[in-house]
């Protein structure tokens, strides 16, 4: 079984990734890390250099053409669902949980924003306003997910119960 977990940023999908990983002995696949290993550039990088539209269209093809093992968790970029075919993609070739988080709670939990091109100069307020109005139009996109959990305090084997049920 593939399981793509999918929320905002800094909702915890690259740690969920590896703790649900280990609960089902199985890979991990972090998506933003294998562009990084691809291109040599970093995402803030990647998007300076060919911009969100360049990064959405590079970040698409990976996802579709990655050699993904039977059996695997994969932790994908917070706007990648919300692109081209992707969401419908991924509930075709897996499982989709979705990591939700209140917006405060997110605000809280992204520190360092210099590595996130979209929120790299903004201070807690307007970071606030930013993930409101992104929720808005990306909760379309994630809610289509088959699972969808409250992600604040959330365990692996609490997860992986979502997956079973």
């Amino acid at each position: 079984m593939k399981v793509f977990l999918i929320g905002f940023m800094g909702c915890g999908k690259s740690t969920k990734a590896k703790q649900l990983a280990h609960r089902l002995n199985c890979p991990v696949i972090d998506l933003d890390a294998e562009i990084v290993s691809k291109t040599g550039k970093t995402i803030a990088e990647y998007f300076a250099e060919f911009g969100e539209a360049g990064f959405r269209n590079y970040e698409s093809e990976m996802l579709k053409t990655y050699p993904y093992p039977e059996n695997c968790v994969i932790a994908t970029g917070g706007g990648l669902p919300c692109f081209f075919n992707n969401m419908e993609w991924m509930n075709a070739n897996g499982e989709t949980v979705y990591l939700q988080m209140e917006p405060a709670q997110l605000v809280s939990r992204l520190h360092n924003r210099q590595k996130r091109p979209l929120i790299a100069n903004m201070d807690d307020e307007q970071l606030l306003e930013f993930i409101k109005l992104k929720l808005l139009e990306r909760d379309p996109f994630y809610t289509q997910a088959r699972v969808v959990v409250n992600a604040f305090d959330l365990d692996a084997e609490k997860l992986e119960a979502k997956l079973v049920n």
